[in-house]
């Protein structure tokens, strides 16, 4: 019986240690457990850190961009009018350098015809102010035919269009 006590002893103890042991083993890995718990809840919210402050991040370029789009269509619309007005400027000038073109060519027609009627005597001026030889020509033609000695020319800026 003594053996068996002392078997029974010694495998009593060793259980008892074996279990001492397991607990130890046991606490060792809940504490383990716990410290990867507790590393991971901290890596989460370290994670949720970081999208918190890319999503901030954004969503202030968002505005800037905004901000941005906004005065780039300003000025966009402000040099739309503007190229408006130019080009109703543009439009108006255009007109005029036709009518004037007209009238330009209506004088010189005026001016040959002139010629042609009188024969250049007119030119040399022999008849006084108002009168030719046939008395065709009234103050204003004359004055109008003697202060001009070449055709009617448009100036270089009058063409501009």
């Amino acid at each position: 019986m003594a053996s068996s006590s002392g078997s029974g002893t010694s495998s009593g103890s060793s259980g008892f240690q074996n279990s001492g042991s397991e607990e130890d083993l046991q606490h060792l890995m809940d504490q383990r457990k716990r410290k990867r718990m507790i590393s991971n809840r901290e890596s989460a919210r370290r994670s949720r850190m970081r999208k918190q402050k890319h999503l901030d991040d954004l969503m202030a370029q968002v505005a800037q961009l905004r901000k941005e789009n906004n005065q780039i269509i300003t000025s966009m619309n402000v040099t739309t009018q503007q190229y408006l007005n130019v080009e109703a400027e543009n439009s108006v000038l255009r007109a005029q350098v036709a009518e004037l073109s007209h009238r330009l060519q209506s004088l010189n027609e005026i001016i040959e015809f002139l010629n042609v009627c009188t024969g250049g005597l007119a030119a040399e001026g022999s008849y006084g102010f108002g009168e030719t030889a046939d008395g065709f020509l009234n103050n204003s033609w004359n004055h109008l035919y003697l202060n001009q000695q070449q055709p009617l020319m448009p100036s270089a800026n009058m063409l501009h269009y």
